[in-house]
């Protein structure tokens, strides 16, 4: 992957994001998501939320919506176990919910730790009734996620699009 590849989708990412009215960005610090952070920090009109956990982030989303404003949700696949009982607040109020999950556990994974939730993350999204996105290439990375906004918020369902660990590049262990 060259440079100017990795550094232009999450450039494309944060314009969709601007172009579907988010306004409010809770995260997890992850390397991945370092850029569209770094973005939602340095944009007046979104407000760059860290959270402590994951799920807190699926609470501020809900919180957002009641308020009239329109949340993403930036984390990594390792914690989406950690929302698991709180997206049964998105269910069961019928509410919209975008979250963009880079994923670990797959294409030159170094930590085990990180492989048996980058292989459920999928199947457990679903299991919760979120409609689950996937994004393999840096060209399909802005369009996957225009389409969950719209999936998300026109039909009021929770959508996950899921940036493949070989498309936001591996992480390496360095001793």
């Amino acid at each position: 992957m060259s440079d100017l590849e990795q550094a232009a989708w999450p450039d494309a990412v944060f314009a969709v994001l601007q172009a579907a009215e988010i306004r409010q960005v809770g995260y997890v610090p992850d390397a991945g998501h370092a850029r569209l952070i770094a973005r939602a920090h340095a944009d007046p009109a979104m407000r760059a939320v860290v959270l402590t956990t994951e799920e807190e982030g699926v609470a501020l989303a809900a919180g957002a919506w009641l308020g009239g404003e329109r949340a993403v949700l930036l984390m990594q696949s390792s914690g989406v176990g950690n929302c698991i009982n709180m997206l049964s607040l998105i269910a069961n109020c019928r509410m919209p919910f975008l979250t963009l999950i880079t994923m670990r556990g797959e294409w030159g994974e170094f930590n085990p730790w990180q492989v048996p939730m980058g292989l459920a993350t999928p199947t457990v999204l679903g299991a919760m009734g979120v409609h689950v996105l996937r994004a393999e290439q840096h060209a399909e990375a802005a369009e996957t996620v225009r389409a969950a906004a719209a999936l998300a918020f026109d039909s009021s369902v929770p959508v996950a699009v899921l940036l493949s660990q070989r498309m936001i590049g591996a992480k390496e262990f360095r001793k």
